[in-house]
């Protein structure tokens, strides 16, 4: 809701996913995990990540750094999912790969945006 009223509902695109886990158990019995990814704009910046389930405190800390440095959802789908966690669900998100028009990667430097790969500086 918030970012609609910040961005205007034309801007907003949403993506969610239930995941029911890897577990040997009947459907109904499975923990189940609600997540959803909020973008704004053109080249779809996530501006809101959500998620209800197992595990969430561990992927709200590790997407929050992604969000911070401007994550796209061209880069969560150009990340590897890991398999079998519900953490693949959010670069995983249908429609996945065909987002906007606008592919491009939010951060400074990606390869996604025809730059190299980073190095790193290194003092000696």
């Amino acid at each position: 809701q918030d970012a609609i009223e910040k961005y205007g509902p034309a801007n907003i695109s949403k993506f969610s996913n239930l995941y029911y886990g890897p577990w040997k158990v009947d459907s109904d019995e499975k923990p189940k995990t609600a997540m959803k990814l909020v973008c704004a704009g053109t080249n779809e910046l996530v501006v809101g990540l959500h998620v209800i389930g197992m595990g969430a405190d561990e992927m709200l800390q590790g997407f929050g750094i992604a969000l911070k440095m401007g994550a796209t959802k061209a880069d969560f789908d150009s990340c590897v999912a890991i398999h079998p966690t519900a953490a693949e669900e959010f670069v995983t998100m249908f429609p996945w790969g065909l987002g906007s028009e606008n592919q491009v990667s939010g951060a400074k430097v990606s390869p996604l945006n025809g730059n190299a790969a980073p190095e790193p500086v290194l003092g000696v």
